[in-house]
């Protein structure tokens, strides 16, 4: 199966459960990919003892798993893409959309 996760949030424990969800599907063996926007664009900033959300995003990216991030959000936070959250477009997130079997939303 084929899973889009799109991440709006910076909440520590949503966010890391978020990616959670993506890593267990590339542990499965689902192709993955998460689109992040709004807030969600923070998540390597996300600083929390319990919920390291940088771990989980770092793992996903080293088990191939496909991390896309909206430019407007970057931009509007100036912040600029990173190797974790590339800069993306809404097209990029309408494509996943298309293209996953399911979409799930943090």
């Amino acid at each position: 199966m084929k899973f889009g996760i799109i991440i709006e949030t910076n909440d520590p424990e949503k966010a890391w459960n978020g990616v959670r969800f993506g890593n267990a599907a590339l542990k499965q063996g689902h192709e993955t990919k998460i689109f992040l926007m709004s807030a969600g664009v923070e998540i390597e900033s996300i600083v929390h003892q319990k919920y390291n959300a940088k771990k989980q995003i770092d793992e996903f990216v080293l088990n191939d798993g496909t991390v896309l991030a909206c430019g407007t959000c970057i931009q509007a936070r100036n912040q600029v893409g990173t190797e974790v959250c590339p800069i993306s477009n809404m097209n990029d997130c309408v494509d996943m959309v298309v293209w996953a079997d399911k979409v799930i939303t943090f």
